[in-house]
């Protein structure tokens, strides 16, 4: 099964680049403070992976924390034109492939990231297994999707009462996993719903050792800067988790 290349559809792309996190970057990322805490306390010399790279921030924050290269790999071609644009650094390679097709070298990285791609991705097992076999032992995967309980219901979208309100998050069809269809930015965007139990049990049968999961909500000097992010705390949007590669006995 293809995925589906949406970030390179213009009206797509152009509702995207308009995101706070696509024009301001990571400073505008709720879930960065987050996400910090499932890397390793160091990335000096550290060669790094990451999955669906968009506009490179991740990669290019990860040259500035030490690591000694950065492959970055996306499906879009806008959004590898637009990192390669403002990535000055050797260090940083950019990689045109779809997820599941990329073969990385089996124990040449470190280090492996994925932010928000994963639930685009209808075979998870697969690739984890993927990322395992890319892994160094005692090496790390850390990686954030959309929560299951955003993606259950399909609609991606609140439940608003009769003078626009929001009521409630409608959560649906949580064990019935698979493709969801949503409108953002244009109709008929295709994302993957599965449950957490699905999401930690990839990791286990792949032989990584889970070692960190959040559900982050905003923290207190985001919400002075975005106050319209308080409704997030309502319910999770997104889940973030690490795992690391078993040392031999």
């Amino acid at each position: 099964m293809s995925t589906q290349n949406i970030y390179d559809d213009p009206k797509f792309f152009e509702g995207y680049s308009r995101l706070p996190r696509s024009e301001s970057g990571l400073s505008a990322v709720y879930e960065w403070p987050a996400f910090q805490r499932l890397l390793p306390a160091s990335l000096r010399g550290a060669r790094v992976l990451d999955l669906g790279c968009g506009f490179g921030y991740v990669a290019r924050e990860a040259r500035a924390r030490g690591a000694r290269h950065v492959i970055g790999v996306d499906l879009s071609e806008r959004m590898l034109a637009a990192a390669r644009a403002v990535t000055h650094d050797d260090g940083i390679e950019y990689v045109h492939a779809a997820l599941e097709d990329y073969a990385p070298e089996a124990g040449a990285f470190d280090l492996v990231v994925s932010s928000l791609a994963l639930h685009y991705i209808a075979d998870y097992p697969a690739l984890v297994r993927k990322v395992a076999a890319c892994l160094v032992d005692g090496g790390r995967f850390a990686f954030s999707v959309e929560h299951p309980i955003f993606t259950a219901h399909g609609s991606a979208d609140w439940y608003y009462g009769a003078q626009g309100d929001r009521l409630h998050w409608p959560v649906d069809r949580y064990r019935d996993e698979g493709e969801r269809r949503t409108n953002w930015f244009v109709d008929g965007v295709v994302k993957y719903h599965r449950t957490i139990e699905s999401y930690v049990t990839g990791l286990l049968q792949a032989g990584l050792c889970l070692v960190r999961l959040e559900e982050p909500e905003a923290e207190a000097a985001q919400l002075a800067e975005h106050p319209e992010w308080r409704d997030e705390r309502r319910r999770p949007p997104f889940l973030l988790m690490a795992a690391m590669k078993a040392m031999p006995a």
